[in-house]
């Protein structure tokens, strides 16, 4: 049964905002938030051997204070994840979420993320990780990752939180974007919302018919959307319009290509996600 708010923290500038966040969704959905920073095992304690060709004694030594600083620094990395999650806490009991737990969890993240996303209703991270200053025109390395084995739906935090009023669905005709329209027709979290539903190309019986499904599918919850079909390139055309007519959100099925498809010619997912400014709900 899903029953939570599942936020990954790892300390970057993306951390406040994915908090932020969480404390919206959690509100309207009356759910508490589990918030987990993973120390990853690229950030496991290596031993090299730096002894070389000294003597026996001094090799001895040298080993036991390696071993020693070797213990301190994982010391020192616990003690920073526990310190992200204190000050995610914080943030959320700021904003009025009452029900957070904490978990500071050794591995791999989408390990974690498997052992725990069955109680999930929602799953947040931020859009980049902690090299975000350094890396503006790429994806955190763990969202593909996250997006591809999750099988609830992911929310990408941007990197500021404002406040969401007007929701667009990006709808292709595809199963993940079907899915994505009755998320938002049986969900707490979309209710007295704006919303629209946009198909990017060129206007023909089928994506008329697909956006008049989508649009009854929502007015059968009480959902009066909007829609249309907007010309161009989907990264190009539905980033445009976000910008220019005010969305806050922008609803998607995600990857809905092949894994060796994308790699060849990229995603549209992928490049929304870059390109907009706005959260990002993606739908498997």
């Amino acid at each position: 049964m899903s029953t939570k708010i599942i936020a990954f923290v790892d300390g970057s500038i993306y951390s406040a905002s994915v908090c932020e966040h969480a404390a919206w969704a959690a509100k309207r959905l009356g759910v508490p938030v589990d918030l987990l920073h993973v120390l990853g095992r690229r950030e496991a304690v290596e031993q090299p051997d730096l002894s070389g060709s000294i003597k026996l004694g001094a090799r001895t030594t040298l080993m036991a204070e390696l071993a020693a600083l070797d213990e301190q620094r994982a010391k020192l990395v616990a003690h920073r994840g526990r310190a992200i999650l204190d000050d995610a806490q914080a943030l959320l009991t700021k904003a009025g979420v009452t029900e957070v737990t904490t978990h500071l969890r050794h591995g791999d993240l989408i390990e974690t993320l498997g052992e725990r996303e069955a109680e999930a209703e929602l799953i947040l991270i931020g859009k980049r990780g902690e090299a975000a200053d350094f890396a503006i025109g790429h994806l955190g390395s763990n969202l593909e990752r996250i997006v591809r084995a999750a099988h609830r739906p992911i929310l990408v935090a941007a990197r500021a939180f404002t406040p969401i009023k007007k929701v667009l669905i990006a709808y292709d005709g595809g199963t993940s974007a079907m899915k994505a329209v009755d998320y938002i027709a049986r969900s707490p979290l979309f209710a007295d919302l704006e919303i629209s539903v946009v198909a990017v190309g060129t206007k023909n019986p089928a994506t008329e018919k697909g956006l008049a499904d989508a649009a009854s599918l929502l007015r059968a919850a009480g959902i009066v959307a909007q829609t249309a079909i907007a010309p161009g390139q989907p990264e190009t055309a539905l980033g445009k319009l976000v910008e220019e007519a005010g969305y806050d959100m922008v609803v998607m099925g995600a990857y809905g290509h092949s894994r060796i498809r994308s790699l060849i010619i990229g995603s549209t997912t992928t490049a929304m996600v870059r390109s907009c400014k706005v959260p990002i709900l993606l739908m498997r």
